[in-house]
């Protein structure tokens, strides 16, 4: 009998996109050449996780749940072995969270517990985009993840580009008058203000409050995505657009995968935004993203919440102090890869060969900008004959700019792995950058 044989034109379209295939062709590249040195990676760094720790967790929650909720053990078991709300269970820690690290109180009814930040993207794209002429803002260069999650949802996308500083009110407001002209409705811009992904660069506090008055004035949402906040210097720390939103404009989206762990895959939507019904009854913006999920997990797992929720109790609800050996780390290493670089391409020889990159005050990530074209092609030539990756850049602008650009990751790796790693993507560039000039 003939085997079922599906055509891909019959498919979902989005499973064709470039964007789609990109996470693919790096694990691919990966597995192929396991003993190269990935500078692809934007994973916490393996040395900071225990198992006992996942044990601790979950017995600092059932004594929470015991101690300070009253409940019995029936309770308890239903608890951790049962479907749960849809919302989460742990809302409450992660409002107390909120209001401790970043001074941003919110109603812990507004917060909708999700598995990972990407199924918070999914279920908030498609929760503000519904006809065909409604477009998603996005700061460019993007998150693959936002790209990819509204290539699924047929949602288009309308990138922001960013200036030399990060994004910019002035280009938010441009954008949105070319959309409205074209007939088109803009509903929510996405960003990253903290270290972004890919580009690192951070929004300023006064930049911050233009996009909000910006975002009131043209009756615009924005989804704040921030897995790197945590990172910021005590001194130097900048307001989350949450914290400073007072008219719920801002919809924050967090995760526990940099301040916790990425396996237990919980994140978390804060969505108080007041929903009008056809009926003329009220209801929240979280409320109708839990309908959403409910037709999609269901719910995030009871056990996987226990286990954050357990570290947020052990950490009395303040990861950025919990977290301060993984911050000095992270900062480490990045200044560790910037060092190195400048060590083996100093500024002169920079400028003879046409390569640059950004310095971050902080986060995961550093872009390099060359004079030669940056591909799967070339990638594939660095795996295999100087033993590094990294991430193209093309796969972060929903337009294919960023052909001679190339995202370097620096938290996955010791600080030995990662000199050696900078290293053999610095002879690389080198190698190719006289090719180049040789060619010209």
């Amino acid at each position: 009998m003939a085997r079922t044989e599906l055509s891909h034109t019959t498919l979902c379209p989005a499973l064709g996109d470039p964007v789609l295939e990109s996470a693919t062709f790096l694990n691919e590249i990966a597995s192929r050449h396991p003993t190269a040195i990935s500078l692809a990676a934007g994973r916490p760094y393996d040395d900071f996780f225990d198992p006992a720790e996942l044990t601790a967790n979950l017995q600092a929650y059932q004594e929470y749940l015991a101690d300070a909720l009253g409940m019995d053990r029936t309770q308890i078991t239903r608890r951790l072995f049962q479907y749960g709300r849809t919302a989460g269970h742990i809302h409450e820690l992660i409002a107390r969270t909120l209001a401790n690290d970043e001074d941003m109180h919110v109603d812990p009814e507004s917060i909708v517990v999700v598995t990972g930040a990407q199924e918070g993207m999914l279920i908030t794209v498609r929760a503000l985009c519904h006809g065909p002429g409604d477009v998603l803002l996005v700061a460019s260069p993007c998150y693959i993840g936002m790209l990819g999650a509204a290539k699924l949802l047929g949602v288009d996308v309308v990138p922001v580009p960013e200036g030399e500083h990060g994004l910019e009110p002035d280009a938010v407001a441009q954008v949105v008058r070319n959309v409205r002209a074209e007939g088109r409705v803009p509903k929510a811009l996405y960003l990253v203000p903290n270290f972004s992904n890919p580009s690192g660069h951070t929004l300023p506090e006064a930049r911050r409050r233009d996009l909000l008055a910006l975002a009131e004035r043209e009756d615009l949402l924005l989804i704040e995505d921030d897995p790197y906040g945590f990172l910021a210097d005590p001194e130097h720390r900048v307001p989350a657009l949450k914290t400073l939103d007072t008219s719920e404009r801002v919809i924050h989206i967090g995760t526990f995968a940099k301040t916790c762990f990425p396996g237990a895959r919980v994140g978390y939507v804060v969505a108080g935004q007041t929903v009008r019904k056809a009926d003329g009854s009220v209801t929240s913006l979280a409320g109708e993203l839990s309908l959403i999920r409910s037709m999609i997990t269901v719910n995030t797992s009871s056990v996987a919440q226990a286990v954050i929720g357990g570290a947020l109790i052990r950490a009395d609800c303040r990861l950025r102090e919990a977290n301060a050996g993984r911050i000095t780390f992270y900062r480490d290493n990045l200044r560790l890869l910037l060092s190195t670089l400048d060590d083996l391409i100093p500024a002169q020889r920079r400028l003879e060969l046409g390569i640059s990159w950004n310095v971050p005050d902080a986060g995961f990530f550093v872009i390099v900008r060359v004079p030669f074209v940056v591909d799967d092609e070339l990638l594939a030539v660095s795996a295999d004959e100087y033993g590094v990756l990294w991430t193209p850049m093309s796969y972060f602008y929903p337009g294919g700019e960023g052909g001679k650009e190339l995202r370097v990751g620096c938290s996955a790796l010791s600080p030995a792995d990662l000199t050696e790693g900078v290293r053999r993507l610095a002879q690389l560039l080198t190698d190719r950058a006289e090719h180049e000039s040789r060619a010209s």
